[in-house]
């Protein structure tokens, strides 16, 4: 029975490890001047700075150039930075390409869901598009469960699930070994807690990491799409989208995509006309 439950809880500690994969957050901020990344290559040292001055210095093409230059790298790596998304959406924000600046925030939520700074400055992005579309209530513990799964990133997720494992072990270490009946009791009961917690933070980091792998979300990065009721120009057109707007992708057929906006309508879209989050 005790091995059997070890086999258990090593099963699910080996889940935690594959979701940290080797994804990093960076800590967001309000100003891309006090952005600060690590990379490898010495002669990439100065980009985040360079980056930052010219933001600061309102060159905000330059500063896109950039960022997008350390995205690159980044991504060749692979590893991926929540606070050069965000930076990067800054810069697109005060160059006035609305559509890219969502784009990035969206990015940057994925990746570090419990940022403040990030949340804000996409709400405000998201107060200057032209679309307002109702949102389809939700069910209360659907809610519920993304409230609270948002607090941390997958990989806090993960830490927090890594701990929990270690407190599990030492419960069992205590009820296996210790002869004092109370001990024993304590150990047992404060074991299942932590089971229950470590089981729930695995499911919050998985869950996560398949929201940013499922890639079924995009923005429309154009003034006016067309969505329609099949996959073809020639077909009747149900409304229209403007830029910035977020839609979810439910099928694809060749250069379209069948999407759902907020409300629950659905029609099909080319697929030059939005990126995918």
């Amino acid at each position: 029975m005790i091995r059997n439950i070890f086999i258990f809880i090593l099963t699910l500690y080996c889940g935690v490890e594959m979701v940290s994969g080797q994804e990093i957050v960076g800590d967001t901020v309000p100003n891309p001047a006090n952005t600060a990344v690590e990379l490898s290559a010495p002669a990439s040292q100065d980009m985040p700075e360079a980056a930052a001055q010219a933001y600061r210095s309102q060159n905000y093409k330059e500063s896109i150039a950039l960022y997008e230059e350390l995205i690159a790298q980044g991504m060749a790596d692979d590893k991926v930075s929540a606070q050069l998304y965000y930076n990067l959406g800054n810069a697109y924000f005060r160059d006035n390409q609305l559509g890219k600046a969502i784009l990035c925030y969206e990015r940057a939520l994925l990746l570090d869901p419990g940022d403040g700074d990030i949340r804000h400055n996409l709400r405000f992005a998201q107060n200057r598009t032209v679309d307002r579309i109702d949102t389809a209530a939700n069910l209360f513990l659907t809610n519920w469960f993304r409230g609270i799964r948002n607090v941390f990133s997958s990989n806090q997720w993960a830490i927090t699930g890594i701990i929990l494992f270690i407190l599990f072990l030492a419960c069992v270490a205590v009820y296996l070994f210790m002869r004092l009946l109370w001990a024993r009791k304590t150990a047992f009961y404060t074991g299942i807690v932590i089971l229950l917690l470590m089981i729930g933070a695995n499911i919050f980091a998985f869950s996560q990491k398949s929201e940013r792998t499922r890639k079924d979300s995009a923005i429309v990065m154009v003034g006016a799409a067309a969505v329609n009721a099949s996959p073809d120009t020639n077909s009747n057109q149900l409304f229209e989208l403007h830029e910035g707007t977020k839609v979810k992708i439910r099928n694809r057929d060749g250069n379209w995509f069948e999407i759902q906006i907020s409300d629950g309508s659905i029609g099909w879209i080319r697929q030059q006309d939005v990126d995918v989050i």
